[in-house]
This record gives C-alpha cells, structure tokens and sequence, in this order.
C-alpha cells in the first residue's frame, strides 16, 4: 500500500509541477505584456528591473494557478491511472478507491496551507512591492516616459520623438499629430500636427512627468484644410498624467493581519465593514479551493477516460467557471451589505466539496 502511495504521489507532484508552471506563466503574460514587457521594448527599464518585477508578480499569480493546476493534474494523473487499467488492478487487489486516493486528498489539504500564507500575506505584500517598483520607474522621467531616440505616444493622435535624453532636458524634439477630415462627405485621416523643437524641458508634479515646456518651436499646424507655417519661442504641453499606487493600501491589496486591523478601526468609527470583511473571507475561502479542486478533478479523471469522452474535463472546466463567478460575484456585491456578499466565497467550496465527494463515491461503488 505504501509503494502504491508514494508511486500515486509522485505522479501527481510531477505532473503537478508542470500544470502549475504552465498556468502560472500564462497568468503572468497578461501582467508582463500591459506592464513589464511594454517597459522593456521602449528602452525604460533594465532587464534586472523587468526580471524582478516578474519576480513580484509570482505569488501573486500563484494563488490562482496553484488550485487551477491542483485540478488539472487530478484529471490528468487519475485519467491516465483508470486508462492504463491500474485503477482496475487496484480494485482487484481489494484496495477501496477512498483508500486510493487518502494521500493525495492529504496532500492537496498541506497544499491549502501553502495557498493560505500565499493569499493572505505573500501575494498582497509581493503586489504592493511590484506597484511600488512601477511607481519608482514612473517618476524618473527619463527612463519611464520619454526614452531616447524612440517614438512614445503623447495620446491617441500623437507622438513624440527625442533624439537626446539629458535628465529632464531634451534636444532635437519632433512631435507629429493626425485627425480626421471630412471632405466631400468622405473622411480621412490628414496630418494635423508636425513640429520640431530645439530643446524642451520635462516638468513634473508629484514626481511625475506632468508637462513637457518646448521651446525655440517651428512646424506646421492645420487650420481649415491646409497645414500653416509657424514659429513661437516657447510652448507648454500638459502630458497624459500617469497613475500612482496612492499613499495608502486599497482593501485587496492588504494582508490578512493589516484587513483585520483595518476591520477594528472601521468598527471604532461605526463605518460600514462589508468591504474588509469581503476581503477577509476572500482570502480565507479561497485558500480550500485545492481540496475542492481536488475531490472534483479524481472522479472526473476516472469517468472521462472510462466514458471516452470529453464529458468529465467539460464539466470541469465549467465548475471552475462557476467557481471563480461566485468569487467575482462577492466582490461586486460589497457594496451591498444586506446581501452578506463576503458568505458567496464559501458557496463554491461547499458545492465542490459536495459535488466531489457524491461523485468520489459513486466512482469507488462502481457506478
């Protein structure tokens, strides 16, 4: 029985480690690509930046990608165990199917632990930590907002180029614009804007790049239907304004001790609580989700190979749908305190929990 459950444990851990590596690396696509990746192309930041910038963003995808993961690897190794026949030679060695899978629930309850440090203290402290290094990139001005010798987009109809970067002094600064003209009832896209200025200070409010003063400025304007000649000494452009993590912590970015803290000042001043006390629960019921993931993914494993369909990883696939609605679902509603919102988290575990447990032991009856 041991060998079975040190061969069944290993199985699952390998294929564990590669469903969480998958998931986890297309989770973080979409914060790398908006924010990291982006930073990169443009020459403003460092590959070291960008590397420990992604480095932050771990735990914080992991909190997802764990549980997700935990769930494929069950379909996947327990699939694969009914389709080799060994569950079969198993079940003739007179070996119970909740026998079977005893370590592997035990494992997936150790796993909840680790998802419990993760989403209540790792994940929020490792999401603060990336704003705080995005914010340090924003507020230098050279190296955020406007690279040297490359294009940057000063809003949908323009962009800027700067041959030289010296701090907040540029030189050799060309700003071109389009807009759309009507003319004989058919619209085109025209240039509107196209400016060249010798030199050009950076002005920043709060740290940040707020305008751009050009000066000794000449280039074509469009006035009517033809671009117009001019010349001027000096002219101030305000700059798109760039986003800042603010002062304080919102409520989903702080950890579990700094929300219940956050809970008893609230109750101090007789302010509404539902919104800490979503997020409380949030991070707590969040944290079963390996055990729920677990209980549905090995009987759904079983049956999908034996039905030789698709049915079981279908069905899988919409539990997790229905899981992570009711978490959205909990959010959105905090504002709503006679709905109780922060119970919606456990909705989910209890369903799944239910749900695994009815279809774990009809698996081991035969059914």
């Amino acid at each position: 029985m041991r060998t079975l459950h040190l061969y069944l444990l290993r199985q699952l851990s390998a294929t564990l480690v590669v469903t969480v590596g998958v998931f986890t690396l297309v989770l973080l696509l979409g914060n790398v690509l908006r924010e990291v990746l982006d930073l990169m192309a443009s020459g403003q930041a460092s590959f070291a930046l960008a590397a420990k910038a992604v480095g932050l963003l771990i735990p914080f995808v992991l909190a997802f990608s764990l549980p997700i993961g935990l769930l494929t690897a069950s379909l996947l190794v327990f699939g694969r165990f009914s389709a080799d026949q060994e569950l079969t030679a198993v079940r003739a060695g007179g070996i119970s199917l909740v026998t079977l899978v005893l370590p592997v629930v035990v494992l997936s309850v150790l796993l909840c632990g680790v998802c419990a440090v993760v989403n209540m203290q790792v994940a929020p402290a490792s999401r603060v930590a990336f704003k705080a290094l995005r914010d340090s990139v924003l507020r230098d001005p050279k190296a955020q907002f406007i690279p040297e010798g490359r294009y940057v987009s000063l809003g949908p109809d323009l962009t800027l180029f700067a041959h030289e970067v010296r701090g907040r002094e540029l030189r050799d600064v060309l700003i071109s614009g389009t807009t759309n003209l009507v003319n004989g009832g058919v619209t085109n896209r025209v240039p509107s804007l196209e400016v060249w200025a010798a030199t050009a200070e950076l002005v920043l409010s709060n740290a940040f790049p707020s305008m751009l003063v050009l000066r000794k400025v000449q280039g074509l304007v469009l006035t009517g239907d033809d671009l117009q000649p001019f010349y001027t000494e000096e002219i101030p452009y305000a700059l798109p304004p760039q986003r800042a993590s603010g002062q304080g912590l919102k409520l989903n970015e702080m950890t579990f001790s700094q929300l219940r803290a956050e809970r008893r000042l609230r109750a101090s001043q007789g302010v509404n609580l539902t919104p800490v006390d979503v997020q409380l629960h949030r991070q707590l019921a969040f944290s079963f989700a390996c055990v729920s993931f677990t209980l549905v993914g090995i009987p759904l494993g079983i049956r999908a190979h034996r039905r030789e369909t698709n049915i079981g990883i279908a069905v899988a696939l919409l539990l997790l749908t229905v899981y992570y609605s009711f978490v959205i679902l909990g959010q959105a509603l905090e504002a709503r305190p006679d709905l109780h919102p922060e119970l919606m988290f456990w909705i989910p575990n209890f369903l799944f929990q239910g749900i695994g447990g009815a279809l774990l032991w009809r698996a081991d009856r035969g059914v």
